[in-house]
């Protein structure tokens, strides 16, 4: 049978399944390939096992979802105060993953400066993101919320306190997740959801709701990758005087000249870079080829077997003997 993971929990996968939900684990086949599950992969399953894991249309490693239509990014407009920095940093690495993202500042109803709302729409509406303005508190934009999530499987992302949990509930009350305020010691947000689960909120609407998580690094791609996340960068990326431009200080650099990003945006930008430098001095005298786990024959996988177990041919086993008769 096929169906769709929604939920993983210690060594249980929930799948469904037209409509039925089925409790399996997954073969020791498919551990000993290393193929990690993850929460939206389509597999195959039979007498309570999996048994194959379909290609994925894309995956995110964090949170870690496979084969969604959108990330919706989760920002809070106070408590915690919006971060520039963490927004732009879910921005680019949702584009790093080639997908499509929207973005919903929720808590609307705490803050009375409408500068804020202003500079949010200046920034990123004229760069092509959807953006809606919410409080699950007081019902306010949800028909905006939920236009932007029909007919797809939506994962909601963002920091611990922002609200992700209590946008659903508002949605669909039954589902009753729990919430909690945000810290008055260290005004940040405290952990409630423990793990990504896929949630029908109605027949065109689903959503994945992950855990909140801050600590994203760029320490896993070079300098010169980093503009290619940012969408107002891509028309200007060809265009400066030399090839191994940053964008930084350089002379003749196309985008200092022009001026076409908003501080916040170009701030977070260097953070990134700085990051990206960091790796790169890492990784500069370290080998990275590494040996594959498993091999492909016949297209079917199959593991490898280590240098140490793997047994020899008759040939060397017969040089062997006549050495050791000759040692002898």
């Amino acid at each position: 049978m096929k169906g769709q993971v929604y939920k993983i929990h210690s060594d249980f996968y929930y799948i469904h399944s037209e409509d039925v939900t089925f409790e399996c684990k997954i073969r020791e086949v498919l551990k000993k390939q290393a193929q990690k599950i993850l929460v939206g992969d389509f597999v195959e399953f039979d007498n309570g096992h999996i048994t194959s894991i379909y290609p994925r249309k894309n995956y995110i490693p964090r949170p870690a979802v496979a084969n969604v239509d959108q990330v919706i990014i989760v920002s809070a407009v106070k408590e915690p105060d919006l971060d520039f920095l963490q927004l732009n940093r879910y921005i680019s690495f949702a584009e790093y993953y080639g997908l499509e993202v929207k973005l919903c500042f929720n808590k609307n109803d705490l803050s009375s400066d409408d500068s804020l709302i202003e500079k949010v729409f200046s920034i990123y509406e004229p760069l092509g993101y959807d953006i809606v303005f919410t409080s699950a508190l007081e019902g306010l934009e949800l028909d905006e919320f939920e236009d932007i999530m029909k007919g797809k499987l939506s994962v909601l992302c963002g920091q611990s306190g922002v609200g992700k949990s209590s946008l659903i509930n508002s949605l669909n009350p039954d589902f009753d997740l729990r919430t909690k305020n945000v810290s008055e010691k260290t005004l940040r947000g405290t952990h409630t959801t423990r793990h990504c689960e896929i949630m029908r909120v109605s027949d065109e609407i689903r959503i994945i709701d992950t855990p909140g998580f801050s600590n994203l690094k760029f320490d896993f791609l070079l300098p010169h990758d980093v503009a290619k996340l940012f969408r107002e960068f891509r028309p200007y990326l060809n265009m400066c005087k030399y090839q191994d431009c940053l964008h930084l200080h350089e002379d003749g650099c196309i985008l200092l000249k022009e001026d076409i990003f908003a501080p916040e945006r170009y701030e977070s930008y260097v953070e990134f870079v700085k990051e990206a430098k960091e790796y790169k001095e890492r990784i500069k005298y370290q080998g990275k080829k590494t040996e594959s786990r498993f091999k492909q024959t016949h297209n079917k996988t199959a593991v490898k077997i280590s240098v140490n177990k793997r047994q020899g041919s008759r040939r060397t086993l017969k040089q062997d003997l006549y050495k050791e008769l000759e040692d002898e």
